[in-house]
């Protein structure tokens, strides 16, 4: 049996799902704003369709993307953790991390907060070697959180893929390895 995850920073929880999480999970994040760069407004069959996938990728590696819940108020952010890469035409099976947070939470620190709890996770208790992270050239925020994190460019991984963005047709990716990942870690507490 797959041992449950619960795991708290300073502010959030990344926690497992549960049933009545996920009404609220479409509510504040299946918006405009935040699936921009997601592929659009998912419909009825494409929900659906995400949480199959979300729990099987549980149920299959240990390992999702969590529920991020804050700590203050149990307001539920949005999802950030890890799957194994599973894009049509991009590095299949690589262990990935990713975010999805409800626009009112963004520019607060909560996605860094979340995915270098993620990362913790995928070089400590998941024994990953490198961990990518996926989005598109449009899509500033997130690399822009990939380069905070230490992550760092990998074009030789760039692959077409026109589900998120019809316009580019490009997901481009970024990595991190385990070394690079302690030793930002050890200069982050010096």
């Amino acid at each position: 049996m797959k041992r449950p995850i619960h795991f708290e920073t300073d502010r959030l929880i990344l926690r497992d799902w549960r049933e009545a999480d996920w009404a609220e999970f479409w509510r504040v994040t299946n918006t405009p704003a935040v699936m921009r760069w997601l592929g659009g407004v998912a419909n009825t069959e494409k929900r659906a369709g995400a949480q199959d996938r979300l729990l099987s990728y549980r149920s299959e590696h240990g390992h999702t993307f969590w529920v991020v819940e804050r700590k203050e108020d149990g307001a539920l952010l949005g999802f950030c953790g890890l799957k194994r890469s599973n894009q049509a035409g991009g590095p299949i099976g690589a262990m990935e991390v990713g975010w999805r947070l409800r626009e009112d939470a963004w520019g607060q620190g909560y996605a860094r907060e979340a995915a270098t709890a993620a990362l913790d996770l995928a070089f400590g208790r998941f024994g990953a070697q490198e961990v990518i992270a996926l989005t598109v050239a449009g899509n500033e925020a997130s690399w822009g959180l990939m380069v905070r994190l230490g992550m760092e460019r990998r074009e030789d991984l760039d692959f077409d893929n026109a589900e998120f963005d019809p316009e580019s047709g490009r997901i481009i990716v970024y990595s991190i390895a385990r070394e690079a990942w302690q030793a930002g870690r050890v200069a982050a507490r010096a």
